[in-house]
């Protein structure tokens, strides 16, 4: 039989019968590599697979099955509860981040609570891998562990049905003998595919190790995130000591959730608190400091947003952002500017969530917002107070989901008052004082009412003056960012 080849795009998954300089799918060069194409079940040499009857809903066995527990809550959590029987679960993040002794600790759990587990070691020996556990510490000497990386010779131990849970540490660099090179676009599609089947037929657990691109998605085909049941992202600056672990899909629970976990000689270990171990190095009272309250999943969380504002040193100011939006920051400058008569045009603006935090959620605004006015007026706001609230292009405070959560997480931390949107700040009143306001302007006016006192130019609320007549037209330089 002649052997068939065809060329796959590495970037995208996209398929051509011929060598292309620049890949028709992503438009990306020189991604095309060379692949076999093996025959279908249907095609020459092929033989058809006996099929199952289809079932009506009602004969299908709805017996709940019990998760499999690790007693790492923050494992738990962002799984929903705890590991499914049955399904495939992809693990990724930077290299380095601890995603290995995250799930050798995990592994140790599973097999402590009386379940069989394989480790399937593709990157590592089993003398390295020992040398981990030991510096470890306390990790169950009942694991079993499969160094290899040729999936014949790894499938029949898998497939033996001894097994509740499997880890494949990675699947990138896991192969097939007779298909493509490791890594590349169509052997991780297929090594998922086979883990997926594995994992339906046998109801084996299985956790998928993933490698990232340098843009930080996961390395591959994005048909692989759309296999598996749930993707979590163990995210973390290599310079901080704390790692968090998201989910961006689960099937088996709420998407986003997060856990945190200090990374430590012993490993990794839970961080029962969240929002005070993110507080715990505020200096309370200090100017362009302010407390915002997101909410990650399920769980609200406490950050540090800091702002300082400069003067521009160039002709061009510059706006840096860490953590946040940089596209958003310059949006709420411009808001601030037209709607609360501020001027940033001649001024430096950086912003900083503190510990090195991510935040992607628009309820993050007003906090941000309130940070650069209480830099710009070198006042601070009153440090009891967090803030949270959604800021539209028009200056208007917009209401944030689960408010009620929020102010709970915020009382709890022993703070007395809460920014909140007016629509929906009804809620948790009885919780500590909140502050419910509408727009931008007014914001800073009730957060800063002793602003003129330092000399500084009061932030124009009233309407806009009247258009002046047409003439001459004034040049002049730019006065002081602060008027």
């Amino acid at each position: 039989m002649k052997t068939k080849t065809q060329f796959t795009c590495s970037a995208c998954g996209y398929h051509s019968p011929r060598w292309m300089g620049q890949c028709s799918g992503c438009e990306k060069w020189n991604t095309l590599e060379e692949q076999l194409v093996k025959p279908g079940p249907h095609g020459p040499g092929g033989r058809r697979v006996k099929s199952e009857p289809a079932r009506t809903l009602g004969e299908i066995d709805g017996e709940t099955l019990s998760r499999y527990r690790t007693g790492i809550d923050e494992f738990d959590r962002v799984l929903g509860g705890g590991l499914v029987p049955g399904s495939l679960i992809l693990v990724a993040g930077d290299p380095g981040i601890g995603k290995s002794t995250l799930l050798l600790q995990a592994a140790s759990a599973y097999a402590r609570a009386g379940l069989r587990v394989l480790y399937v070691s593709a990157e590592e020996s089993e003398r390295q891998l020992l040398l981990r556990s030991r510096r470890l510490g306390e990790i169950h000497e009942g694991i079993g562990v499969l160094a290899g990386t040729r999936l014949e010779e790894i499938a029949p131990i898998v497939e033996s049905g001894d097994l509740d849970v499997v880890i494949v540490d990675s699947v990138q660099t896991l192969h097939h003998q007779e298909g493509s090179a490791p890594g590349s676009v169509g052997q991780v599609r297929d090594n998922t595919l086979y883990f997926m089947e594995l994992a339906k037929r046998t109801q084996i657990s299985v956790l998928l190790v993933g490698h990232v691109t340098k843009d930080g998605t996961v390395a591959g085909p994005r048909v692989m995130e759309h296999m598996v049941d749930a993707v979590l992202y163990l995210e973390g600056d290599h310079f901080h000591h704390y790692r968090m672990l998201r989910a961006t899909k689960n099937r088996f629970g709420p998407t986003f959730e997060v856990g945190m976990f200090d990374m430590g000689e012993s490993g990794l270990t839970e961080v029962k608190n969240p929002s005070e171990f993110l507080l715990a190095e505020r200096r309370e009272g200090t100017a362009g400091s302010v407390v915002a309250v997101i909410l990650e999943g399920t769980r609200p969380l406490l950050l540090e947003i800091q702002a300082l504002v400069g003067t521009a040193g160039y002709n061009a100011p510059r706006r840096v952002a860490t953590g946040v939006d940089s596209k958003r920051l310059a949006v709420l400058l411009a808001v601030l500017e037209r709607r609360a008569g501020m001027n940033f045009s001649a001024s430096d603006v950086f912003v900083n969530v503190a510990g090195g935090f991510r935040v992607a959620e628009p309820a993050v605004d007003l906090a941000v917002a309130m940070a650069v006015v209480s830099s710009t007026f070198d006042m601070p706001l009153d440090p009891n107070t967090a803030v949270m609230g959604e800021i539209g292009l028009g200056g208007e405070i917009r209401r944030v989901a689960q408010l009620s959560l929020r102010l709970r997480e915020a009382s709890k931390l022993g703070f007395k008052n809460a920014m909140v949107p007016k629509r929906g700040g009804a809620q948790g009143a009885d919780l500590l004082n909140v502050i419910p306001v509408s727009r931008i302007e007014e914001a800073v006016e009730i957060g800063f009412p002793n602003r003129r006192s330092l000399g500084r130019a009061p932030i124009e609320t009233s309407s806009p003056e009247p258009a002046k007549k047409p003439g001459k037209v004034e040049t002049g330089v730019v006065g002081d960012p602060l008027s």
